[in-house]
């Protein structure tokens, strides 16, 4: 444990004090990307496949061009050729051509949704004129959705170049199979053999959107020396750098972009849709463009999750020992590669201690958007299937499911199933704490069943650059370049305080843009309080040594002889009779003693430390309708040590309301000729406040990061990965049939209990 996490006098972290972004957000004075505006700007456009999949035969734009307003029309021709290249940034795979061909179709439109053509004009009226006058003509192909029936041999295949990697022997036929990982370790037959009791599932859960309410937005200028500017809504002001350079064949250093207050992301916002685009109409038409997608075009266009099928065989001694298993996944990609399957596959079995298991992931391409990151990217849909059965193994065993985890639980110097040896992590102390809540002992009635499940995240460090700067009046100015989804402004301001021992009110902290910070990482991953408050802190300790050099000057002692309590620099030595110097003092008289005080950090952290949740959930399911209350649920979490706990618990509740949701409600609907069905908040219903009890959170601080200064992990991804499953488990127990398919919507269960 680090020497600060040892000291009981810590003022700042681990307080709550208020946001300073929160009053600008609630009073609606925060700017997002739709409110900004430029003088003669133009309103951007798409037009949109209404295909899954067809070959583009010719694009007519004439008719268009010649409506009164619009300035400029650009189709696939109008951007450069890009080569096949692995991209760094993002939360999944992701690789260049592949993100250019989405941006904007070229010789086929893989999904309804696709980008083909885009105008800019001078009203919004002009714009959706000229779209309609766009002709196109198409050879219709045949479509495949569902992973299963796109694995198939006979299944229209959308790539043509594609073969499938990870195999023994490499493929001669093209296929949607882009690729299969695998984990093993011991020796699965043996562990079977040696099982007394084996279970086995299957396990399903289709597309669902991570439903941020901000739709993307960006404003973009291309300017006449070729330095273009961009304002968007994003996780990362670097990555949409990075992708739209990649995109349009650009130097990064061409390229200024400033992020825009986000509106959530949830991992949603970590590509690029409409930047590029908006850049092109831009150099074409010699104006600023702004595009702002529709809640029609997010849910056709933008990445949900995938869907996937996830099957499980566990072996266990008689005593409760799990002994052996395999797990299978399937992931949809969406149109290009790159679905989450391979988290998944690390995540999976990551909570048990298994001498014999083989994980195996298969990443698989089909005719609906390209999938993105949402929040611990594919690990929800793993936990979904893993502890669905681990809760039947413990049923025909005879036994508590807590316990059952607990004696199957990892913990410090066990190896994960992915390959580390843990070191200072909690989870038994989450099983523990919920088998120890008020909760867990309070009765059920009739119709109503619990639920219990654990969920992982690795959680990760990365690039992270922090600047410090000490006004004249004693303030900080810490600028960081990660854009604040989940309370990261006021984490990094708590952190810049402790350290500098000073009161949080006086630091004041800004998201700066791409060319007045240093590179780092995108917000994701779980990586922001834990990599770039490791950044913040380095540059005050910066700051601080400054300061010290400063008051040594002042006072024509050594450095040696100043050291740094609350906020103020100290002499030791005892034949000067001086008053410390506080912050704003040496602040005051910089000039004096080498100009303005300031320093940056820029690292890349490692030793991000994982985290662990378990949550219980009870439900009541109505036996005429199928309808299913969520009475009670509370979430116990391995956080380290919680910067600020109010937004911990936040980040708590947030994920177990979108995980309840993608397990109750939420599915991408897709008719017979590939079209989505329910592209908008009335037809894909997520968990509004009706829908929820009050969520407890349980805050486990037992183990504390010790290669964080102030003992942090990430927080924000763990949250949703327990919930699909204890609600499913909740509901299974309620209705006495073991419900494997997502979502469990009241024709479902209505149908599941009818055939029972």
């Amino acid at each position: 444990m680090s020497e600060v996490l040892d000291k009981p006098a810590l003022k700042v972290v681990g307080t709550r004090p208020i946001r300073p972004d929160g009053a600008d957000k609630v009073t609606g004075r925060a700017l997002y990307a739709a409110d900004f505006a430029m003088p003669g700007q133009l309103v951007g456009k798409i037009l949109r496949s209404p295909h899954a999949h067809a070959r583009i035969i010719s694009i007519d734009t004439k008719k268009a061009r010649a409506v009164p307003g619009v300035k400029a029309v650009v189709t696939g021709k109008d951007f450069p050729t890009v080569a096949s290249a692995a991209m760094q940034g993002g939360e999944v795979e992701a690789n260049a051509r592949d993100l250019a061909m989405n941006v904007m179709a070229r010789d086929k439109v893989l999904y309804e949704g696709h980008a083909l053509a885009a105008v800019a004009a001078t009203t919004s009226a002009a714009a959706d004129e000229a779209l309609a006058l766009i002709e196109v003509k198409y050879e219709i192909l045949p479509h495949v959705i569902d992973v299963e029936a796109a694995m198939k041999p006979d299944a229209p295949v959308l790539h043509e170049d594609m073969f499938t990697d990870g195999l023994d022997e490499k493929p001669a036929k093209a296929s949607n199979i882009v690729k299969r990982n695998r984990i093993a370790r011991g020796d699965l037959a043996e562990g079977f053999a040696a099982a007394e009791v084996v279970v086995e599932g299957r396990y399903t859960t289709k597309a669902v959107h991570q439903g941020y309410i901000e739709p993307h937005a960006c404003v973009a200028a291309w300017g006449s020396d070729g330095q273009c500017q961009v304002w968007c809504s994003s996780q990362g002001a670097f990555m949409v750098q990075t992708y739209t350079a990649q995109v349009l064949a650009m130097n990064n250093s061409n390229i200024r972009v400033t992020p825009a207050e986000i509106g959530g992301g949830f991992g949603g916002k970590t590509t690029v849709y409409i930047e590029p685009v908006a850049l092109v109409l831009s150099k074409h038409s010699g104006h600023p463009v702004k595009i702002v997608m529709t809640r029609d075009e997010v849910f056709r266009a933008t990445g949900p999750t995938s869907g996937g099928v996830v099957l499980v065989k566990l072996g266990a001694k008689k005593d409760g020992t799990i002994v052996a298993a395999n797990v299978e996944m399937m992931f949809q990609a969406g149109a290009f590669p790159g679905s989450p399957v391979g988290a998944a596959s690390m995540t999976a079995l990551a909570c048990y201690d298994i001498p014999n298991l083989m994980i195996t992931g298969w990443d698989v391409v089909s005719n609906m958007c390209k999938i993105a990151a949402y929040r611990a990217p594919g690990a929800p849909i793993a936990a979904f299937g893993v502890e669905s059965a681990v809760d039947e193994l413990a049923q025909k065993l005879g036994v508590d499911p807590i316990d059952l985890r607990i004696k199957n639980g990892v913990k410090d110097g066990v190896k994960a199933a992915y390959g580390p040896t843990y070191a200072n992590i909690g989870y038994l102390e989450t099983l523990q704490a919920i088998k120890d809540s008020a909760h867990y002992k309070i009765k059920l009635g009739p119709n109503q069943g619990r639920g219990v499940a654990a969920g992982f995240w690795f959680n990760i460090g990365g690039q992270s650059t922090a600047a410090m700067h000490v006004q004249e009046d004693g303030s900080v100015v810490v600028a960081t370049g990660n854009p604040d989804i989940g309370g990261s402004r006021a984490s990094m301001a708590m952190m810049a305080a402790e350290t500098l021992g000073i009161p949080v009110e006086k630091v004041r902290p800004i998201v700066a843009d791409t060319s007045s910070i240093g590179f780092s990482m995108l917000t994701g991953g779980s990586r922001v309080t834990f990599a770039t408050g490791m950044a913040v802190i380095e540059a005050a300790n910066k700051v601080i040594s400054d300061m010290k050099t400063r008051a040594a000057k002042l006072w024509d002692v050594t450095v040696d002889q100043v050291a740094w309590r609350d906020g103020q620099a100290v002499c030791l030595d005892a034949s000067k009779e001086v008053k410390p110097f506080t912050l704003a003092k040496l602040a005051a008289q910089s000039a004096r003693t080498g100009g303005a005080i300031s320093a940056e950090s820029a690292i890349n952290a490692q030793g991000a430390g994982p985290g662990f949740a378990v949550h219980l959930c009870d439900v009541e399911v109505d036996p005429e309708t199928g309808h299913v209350t969520v009475l009670r649920y509370t979430a116990a979490q391995d956080v380290g040590k919680a910067i600020h706990p109010s937004y911990v618990e936040g980040q708590v509740q947030g994920g177990v309301a979108q995980g309840v949701g993608w397990a109750l409600n939420e599915e991408y609907i897709y008719d017979r000729d590939g079209k989505m069905e329910n592209s908008g908040f009335l037809d894909y219903r997520v968990p509004v406040a009706s829908d929820l009890p009050m969520i407890d959170a349980i805050l486990i601080e037992t183990a504390p990061n010790p290669r964080h200064p102030y003992g942090a992990k990430g927080v924000g991804e763990v949250p949703i990965v327990p919930p699909l499953a204890a609600c499913a488990n909740a509901v299974s127990a309620a209705i006495g049939i073991r419900m494997a398919d997502l979502p469990l919507s009241p024709p479902r269960i209505v149908a599941a209990m009818e055939a029972k």
